[in-house]
């Protein structure tokens, strides 16, 4: 997910280089001229010059090359569980650097004697400690910042998440408490009290149900401050089975549901109330008649895979307020998996299908195994 907030943290160890080099680099640079010279660095002005300013773009070059292989290696190794990997591949891979660039400096004072340079083995050894000791510095800076990021990453998915938990579930709840959704089921259950008590009974404990269950996944998500608050399958699927025979009461013989799920299945793990946004879904966009039953299929797959799907009969006329809770509903889902996905919750995302036919939506299920 493209994120500013995120980029600019995750940029920061860069920039934090740089500027410790331009900070650090005027010290370090005469301290290194001293080494190859010697004390004629400081007596001579043209010396003075001439090997600062050689030194300095050799270590500019110098620096340019480290910074890039460490920008390679901090992306290959990104994840914080390669800290130690990242860290020791850059402090060998910086030690051989270092060590080439000492040796072709080393061959270019020796070869030509460069201002009057004396230089030995000591004085390179120096040099050569001085620097894997800069480098060591600047990557203690870099881990720093590129924890940071990391941290902060995570905190801004955990609270994203957690919001779109909270605005999904609300708006579903707000949905279902509708005055349209309430009239429509007292509508019904005032139709079922003058015909068949009995069912007047059922339809108010499944009625209680609905509700029941709307309430308690609001109020917990809230209440344990839960990103990644999911629900069992098995609650889920009694919970649309209990929404559905509202709908059935209202519809009849117009709509069905039917749930193939395998009972290994039972205590695998979704975001809640997905199902019941993708059963509405369905009933809102679809025409509902007994000579044209919308028929909701929900079954699992061979490889841990829930698959939603109903065939396709759209109302001619869908208002704009139906189309845009669709895209709203469906984004949500999205939106969950996907911030699951980069808490490492799940490692894959609804598959979205508008065949001619059939409307499928392909959900993966989680295995919890704590």
């Amino acid at each position: 997910m493209n994120n500013p907030v995120i980029n600019s943290i995750t940029r920061k160890p860069e920039a934090k280089t740089k500027w410790s080099y331009v900070l650090t680099m005027p010290v370090f640079l005469m301290f290194f001229c001293y080494l190859l010279i010697g004390s004629g660095y400081f007596s001579d002005l043209k010396t003075f010059v001439g090997a600062t300013l050689l030194n300095g773009v050799l270590l500019t070059c110098t620096f340019l090359i480290q910074n890039h292989v460490n920008t390679l290696i901090s992306h290959r190794y990104s994840s914080l569980n390669q800290t130690i990997q990242r860290v020791a591949i850059s402090v060998f891979t910086h030690a051989v650097l270092s060590g080439i660039f000492l040796l072709l400096v080393a061959a270019l004072y020796v070869k030509f004697r460069l201002f009057g340079s004396t230089l030995g083995y000591k004085a390179l050894l120096i040099v050569y400690v001085v620097n894997m000791m800069a480098i060591v510095l600047t990557m203690v800076i870099q881990e720093t910042f590129h924890s940071l990021g990391h941290w902060k990453h995570h905190e801004f998915n955990k609270e994203k998440l957690l919001k779109e938990n909270i605005q999904g579930q609300l708006q579903s709840l707000k949905a279902q408490i509708s005055p349209h959704f309430l009239f429509n089921s007292l509508n019904s259950l005032s139709t079922l009290i003058a015909e068949d008590a009995e069912k007047a009974e059922e339809f108010v404990n499944q009625m209680a149900r609905v509700y029941r269950y709307l309430l308690q996944t609001n109020q917990s998500t809230i209440d344990d401050d839960n990103v990644n608050h999911l629900t069992t399958l098995n609650h889920e699927l009694t919970f649309i089975e209990s929404y559905y025979h509202l709908l059935k009461t209202r519809y009849g013989e117009g709509m069905h549901l039917n749930i193939e799920v395998d009972d290994k299945y039972a205590s695998y793990h979704i975001p809640p109330l997905t199902l019941q946004l993708l059963v509405e879904n369905a009933v809102k966009h679809n025409v509902i008649r007994t000579s044209r039953p919308l028929i909701v299929e929900i079954v699992s797959t061979e490889n841990g895979l829930l698959q939603v799907r109903n065939n396709l009969q759209k109302k001619s006329t869908s208002g704009l307020e139906n189309l845009e809770s669709t895209r709203i509903g469906l984004a949500n889902i999205q939106t969950k998996y996907h911030l699951l996905a980069q808490n490492k919750v799940v490692t894959s995302e609804p598959i979205i299908e508008n065949g001619p036919d059939y409307f499928t939506v392909t959900l993966p299920l989680i295995h919890k195994t704590t």
